[in-house]
């Protein structure tokens, strides 16, 4: 198999993605030509994607204001939610402070974020 090199031929690739959805739907059959050039042009388009444009993992604190946004949280829903004073939320989002276990406990279990990232893991 190959893979693609430059910049022009990931752009080359995205053209072809994009004309190949337009042909292609859920009801497409796995043995149709345009679902496998789409197959494989998708997997040679995220290799190069994972070298040249690698998304890093978010900071505890982005996870928490992510989960505040999709829960519709304020500062205020979080302090009373954690059992935290408003300045304990500030120094926790602002990144002066890291939460205790019994906090990372909590942020784990109410905000239904992994262990593993609130402990930094």
């Amino acid at each position: 198999m190959t893979q693609i090199k430059n910049e022009t031929q990931y752009k080359a690739a995205q053209q072809r993605i994009e004309e190949l959805l337009k042909v292609v739907t859920n009801e497409t059959p796995a043995y149709d030509k345009n679902f496998i050039e789409l197959e494989l042009i998708s997997n040679l388009a995220a290799d190069y994607e994972e070298t040249h444009y690698p998304i890093r993992p978010l900071s505890l604190v982005e996870t928490i204001e992510l989960r505040m946004y999709e829960m519709g949280l304020t500062r205020q829903n979080l302090s009373d939610m954690l059992n935290l004073s408003k300045s304990s939320i500030s120094d926790l989002l602002s990144g002066k402070r890291e939460p205790t276990l019994k906090t990372a406990r909590s942020i784990a279990q109410k905000l239904n974020i992994d262990a593993s990232v609130v402990l930094g893991v």
